[in-house]
């Protein structure tokens, strides 16, 4: 389950509700093109942004359209009651593992971290993924509390942001004697995603493996068969969309990058969040029109 690639779609949406034939289409071309896994309901899914119901289908979508692919499935929310009805959630559409956030609108402590992966991990049957995103959580992990959470039953990953080459040996050497045996720690942040793979992460958590599966498992397979150099040279062909999602976000450029090959509608981000404007869009396309990717 947590090795290689795990793809991170989209989750259309229009003003109404989901797009539900656009992001099984999204997920089934992941499927088709053989990830390793498929992480729906994580950041790029918008998560966020969906009612309990919206996020209990979107689940059964995805678990459906990726056929044999594991579906984790993110279960991240502000109280723990909600975080429990979602995992069970999950867990009765069929997903593989779930991807908790410690979602906040207060800041919380580490004991408070502790407690609500305390609480969710002794309901689960299925593997629990830490999801370390202070980006968007505001909440940063300290190796001890990352040792402490993956001591707990059915935890299965952490998942960490991207690391810059230089680091991501050491970095990732260091955190991993915190974690139990048999804990995987993978990498995000799709521009450092090749260091933190050469550096020793067993995977790759990615949103842009999302849309463009076949040149993200060209980047992951480098790194699995020791060619660092490869992998590293993969990674650099796609510096232009890198470029895109530190200016304008990895969401708002996918989003975009998914309408310029046909694959989803217009709007498909939920309100407030808008799209990009036409003159980024046209950067968007020339980035993907360079790299020869087609629908």
């Amino acid at each position: 389950m947590f090795t290689g690639l795990s793809a991170f779609p989209l989750t259309p949406t229009d003003e109404v509700d989901i797009d539900e034939k656009g992001f099984a289409r999204l997920v089934a071309r992941l499927a088709a093109a053989g990830v390793d896994s498929i992480g729906a309901l994580g950041s790029t899914g918008g998560y966020a942004y969906l009612t309990r119901e919206q996020r209990a289908r979107a689940a059964r979508i995805a678990v459906e359209a990726a056929g044999e692919v594991p579906v984790m499935i993110g279960i991240g929310a502000l109280r723990t009651p909600e975080v429990l009805a979602l995992a069970e959630d999950a867990q009765n559409q069929g997903a593989s593992a779930v991807l908790l956030a410690p979602v906040s609108y207060q800041p919380l402590t580490d004991d408070e971290v502790f407690g609500l992966y305390e609480d969710v991990t002794k309901e689960l049957s299925v593997p629990l993924c830490v999801y370390d995103n202070p980006g968007t959580t505001h909440f940063t992990f300290g190796d001890e509390l990352h040792g402490r959470i993956a001591a707990l039953p059915n935890v299965g990953a952490v998942k960490i942001p991207g690391i810059p080459a230089e680091q991501a040996p050491e970095r990732i050497a260091s955190l991993r004697g915190s974690l139990p045996d048999g804990v995987a720690l993978g990498v995000s942040g799709d521009q450092f995603a090749a260091a933190g793979l050469n550096g020793g992460a067993d995977l790759w958590f990615s949103v842009i493996g999302g849309l463009l599966p076949e040149l993200c498992l060209s980047i992951t397979r480098a790194a699995a068969n020791g060619d660092p150099d490869r992998a590293t040279a993969l990674s650099d062909r796609l510096q232009p969309l890198w470029n895109l999602f530190r200016r304008h976000s990895s969401l708002r450029v996918t989003s975009a990058a998914a309408e310029h090959l046909g694959l989803i509608d217009r709007p498909n981000l939920p309100r407030p969040l808008r799209g990009l404007d036409p003159n980024v869009r046209k950067e968007v396309a020339a980035a993907l029109d360079a790299l020869g990717v087609r629908a």
